[in-house]
């Protein structure tokens, strides 16, 4: 039923999508109009630098043959997804070909890490700046509520993505786009369990972060067994590696592990390589790294939730609702389902070009 779902929502957007490219704007754009995406600059360790000049890229109109309308829209995207994430800058490339095909304007913006103090400042700067719309992830409602129920009493349309499905709605924001994490974390732990796993770890890159936190309970529904959450710094992959190698060693029966994303999963897998634990590895999210390994046979199981369509949709949604004021629901919870979707050995060399692309 889910499934049937998921279908008619896409269809639905597709059909939006395919409206939007051939409308005609009525405004007559000025010389050197064309859709901007930016993006935070970054410092030497790879991580945002919020206070240095953000690089755009901006296009100009094509052809007459195959032009775009440009339209006089301006959206800002605020995630809390550093640049040293591969999941984030490919959420950001799909902003970036929105931008594209609706001939609107786009800024993506995060902090520097995962610091919430700075992510409610940065979307109170953007509410600032009167934009035609926002979309954010909420993986911090208590921090974020106030400056997101900011920029709806000002007349700006939200959408949020990623993070926040259990509590956009409360927020006033009109729909999410992503996966429910509870769920997708108790697929996971159902994957494991079947797999014959019973006392396993979650490595958490970001503990705190509600949907990360989400996941490892669900997993640990899911599974029916031990887990024990192991917290990591995103950005010191040597130090998770160590982390986890010092963890199964402590606890050698451990059968399983579950990373939440390739940052997790990548140092992760050098570890148990280092330990020479026999354990079923699998992770949240894809990278081409990800996914070599699933083909290998050295995981079973990547969860993804198909990133590249969370920053795409919002910026179609938003377009059409300034335009038509009409924006698909989802579902009766106002969720559009992205993922979870579940690649395995035989599914993994289906979508390893597309990854290194920087669409999966």
């Amino acid at each position: 039923m889910r499934s049937k779902r998921i279908w008619l929502v896409l269809l639905a957007v597709l059909a939006l999508i395919a409206a939007a490219c051939t409308s005609v704007d009525e405004a007559t754009p000025t010389a050197g109009d064309g859709a901007t995406e930016t993006t935070p600059a970054a410092t030497d360790d790879g991580t945002a630098d919020t206070t240095a000049p953000a690089t755009t890229d901006t296009g100009g109109d094509e052809d007459d043959g195959g032009a775009v309308a440009q339209r006089d829209y301006r959206f800002v995207v605020v995630t809390h997804g550093q640049s040293s994430d591969p999941f984030w800058s490919v959420a950001a490339n799909g902003v970036a070909a929105a931008g594209d095909d609706m001939g609107v304007t786009v800024e993506y913006q995060a902090p520097g890490t995962f610091d919430m103090v700075e992510m409610g400042q940065i979307i109170e700067a953007a509410v600032a700046s009167q934009p035609d719309g926002l979309v954010v992830s909420i993986p911090d409602p208590e921090a974020l509520a106030d400056p997101i129920r900011a920029a709806v009493d000002a007349g700006i349309p939200v959408i949020s993505i990623n993070s926040g499905s259990d509590v956009f709605a409360d927020l006033g924001v009109l729909v999410h786009v992503g996966q429910t994490e509870y769920e997708a974390g108790l697929l996971a732990g159902q994957q494991m369990a079947e797999a014959g796993v019973t006392n396993a770890l979650c490595i958490n890159q970001e503990v705190g972060n509600v949907g990360l936190d989400q996941r490892c309970e669900g997993f640990t529904d899911g599974l029916g067994g031990n887990v024990e959450v192991v917290p990591v710094d995103l950005a010191d992959p040597t130090g998770t590696q160590a982390t986890v190698a010092g963890a199964l060693s402590a606890n050698p029966d451990v059968d399983g592990i579950l990373a939440l994303g390739p940052t997790g999963a990548l140092p992760t897998l050098a570890a148990v390589q280092e330990v020479g634990a026999d354990v079923a590895l699998a992770t949240f999210d894809l990278a081409p790294e990800v996914l070599q390994a699933i083909i290998d046979g050295d995981m079973l199981f990547a969860i993804d939730q198909a990133q590249y369509l969370q920053g795409y949709l919002p910026i179609v949604l938003l377009t059409q609702y300034l335009e038509t004021g009409a924006i698909p629901l989802g579902s009766v919870d106002r969720v559009i389902l992205t993922g979870p979707q579940i690649v395995t050995a035989e599914t993994a060399a289906d979508v390893i070009d597309a990854a290194a692309a920087g669409l999966r």
